[in-house]
């Protein structure tokens, strides 16, 4: 196949995992970021990759954000909001994490593949893409042509990246707006 044939297909697979995902646990997923003062972002391998663009976007709308593991990265406290992307949702260190917040008394979003994982059970808000996974017990509902999680973490990246244009929407905010709040030490 060629690069075209390709696109198509994966085209096709991301219209599937996304047309899949619960619009009501979006909004809740929406509502819980407006509600707190702060947001935590955690992930491992590429689904880490994902999250810390979520996590850059959110900054961009002026909404306090961290990535959990980096060394500026403060303590998670009552009320704040922990995301974690995990395909399998068992991770060990996001499972600690997600322990630790619940420690505290602060929310956590999981965007995985699995609603029924160790993270699934601790979490307030559980986003499912069926998407298939070699680190899932649970696999989606689509076979993909993509090798090992590709299909899930691309999928999570876009419906962050919608999160984002729904609270943009929200709060009536345009990408020029965001666009001041970009690094200017690169």
């Amino acid at each position: 196949m060629n690069n075209k044939e390709y696109g198509s297909i994966v085209l096709r697979e991301l219209e599937h995992t996304l047309s899949s995902i619960d619009t009501l646990k979006a909004e809740e997923f929406v509502g819980l970021i407006e509600s707190v003062q702060e947001v935590y972002c955690a992930g491992a391998g590429r689904s880490g990759f994902q999250v810390k663009g979520f996590a850059m976007r959110l900054m961009h709308m002026g909404i306090t954000s961290f990535v959990v593991g980096e060394t500026c990265t403060p303590n998670i406290k009552e009320n704040g909001l922990l995301v974690i992307c995990s395909g399998s949702g068992e991770t060990k260190s996001l499972v600690n994490h997600a322990n630790k917040a619940k420690e505290v008394g602060a929310y956590i979003a999981l965007i995985t593949i699995n609603p029924n994982s160790s993270i699934a059970q601790l979490a307030d808000v559980v986003i499912e893409i069926s998407a298939p996974s070699p680190k899932s017990a649970k696999q989606g509902e689509i076979a993909s042509i993509q090798p090992m999680g590709s299909l899930f973490e691309q999928s999570e990246g876009l419906f962050m990246d919608i999160l984002i244009m729904m609270l943009m929407e929200r709060k009536k905010m345009t990408s020029d707006t965001m666009f001041g709040r970009h690094a200017n030490m690169e």
